[in-house]
């Protein structure tokens, strides 16, 4: 029987974010199997992993923030913007001290602008960046805009600096790291990174490969998948009638009503099965179905609490 939901992985340092969606599928059998936001080989942390029908609600769990602890190694720069790579700039940084550090760090929060570095998934013509940049191709990249909603030192013990960052998606903390250095202009890179949440998933409740794997062979894994609302808790839930849900499930635009929640809205059947999500239309004034999850009376099934 497929399994519907959300897990939360503890993804270890030295492994891929897709080797974490290789192994659950190995373990649980499931074929349709994602995760919601790549972490680096180095980094460790919350990676939450999509089962089933929950694969298609990534683009919305993508969207929150996240939160970070980021290890910057001042002095030093990478190609790759991190310590795996080939040193591309050495400088004392010596000369740094906190008041300046502080000054420069200031100027990363809030909007700022981010060019992916060339060792990341972004596509440029079909390619991944790092596919080109392990044949010793770099191309031009564009910035793009990333928002950083919070971002604190928690550490300097020169030249190490310790930071905590609160950010929307497509934030590279490894750029933030080389362009700090850039900032500082002694060069740094980023010795090591923790994902401590992802919207609603918290490191302290993340299960590591190894506990899944014990979980999966004493047959209890299930307990530990999320239902796949539970990453739309922020939205409005609208509770419908048999005749409406029909119109859902048939994948007709409600007429009339009114949007008070930012574009989405979670439907549900009076028995509490999770429906689907549903979008607000400016031009119509209508709810239309964007994604139907409880197509029959088999469908996931969740409370809107």
């Amino acid at each position: 029987m497929t399994v519907d939901g959300i897990l939360n992985i503890n993804k270890p340092a030295g492994v891929t974010s897709f080797s974490i969606v290789a192994m659950v599928k190995r373990l649980t059998g499931e074929r349709r199997v994602g995760h919601a936001g790549t972490l680096d080989p180095i980094a460790i942390g919350v990676l939450p992993v999509c089962l089933g029908q929950g694969t298609r609600i990534t683009e919305f769990l993508v969207d929150q923030t996240k939160t970070y602890r980021a290890q910057i190694e001042l002095g030093v720069a990478t190609d790759t913007y991190d310590g795996s790579g080939k040193i591309t700039q050495r400088k004392d940084p010596s000369r740094i001290g906190l008041g300046r550090l502080e000054q420069a760090l200031a100027s990363f929060r809030g909007v700022i602008s981010q060019t992916p570095p060339m060792y990341s998934a972004v596509k440029y013509h079909g390619k991944r960046l790092y596919q080109l940049a392990r044949s010793g191709i770099t191309v031009e990249r564009r910035s793009r805009p990333a928002k950083i909603y919070h971002l604190e030192l928690i550490e300097f013990q020169p030249p190490l600096v310790a930071i905590e960052v609160v950010c929307g998606k497509g934030t590279y903390i490894r750029s933030l790291a080389h362009d700090l250095g850039q900032v500082l202009g002694c060069g740094a890179n980023l010795r090591g990174l923790v994902r401590s949440r992802c919207g609603l998933f918290d490191i302290v409740d993340a299960i590591s490969p190894a506990r899944l794997e014990d979980a999966v062979h004493c047959g209890y894994w299930q307990r530990f998948v999320y239902p796949i609302d539970i990453v739309l808790q922020h939205w409005t839930a609208m509770i419908v009638g048999d005749a409406t849900a029909r119109e859902i499930r048939d994948g007709r635009s409600l007429v009339g009503g009114r949007d008070d929640t930012g574009g989405y809205c979670r439907a549900y059947t009076q028995d509490g099965c999770f429906l689907g999500v549903l979008g607000f239309s400016q031009e119509t004034g209508q709810w239309h179905p964007e994604k139907v999850f409880c197509g029959s009376q088999e469908g996931p099934c969740a409370g809107p609490w």
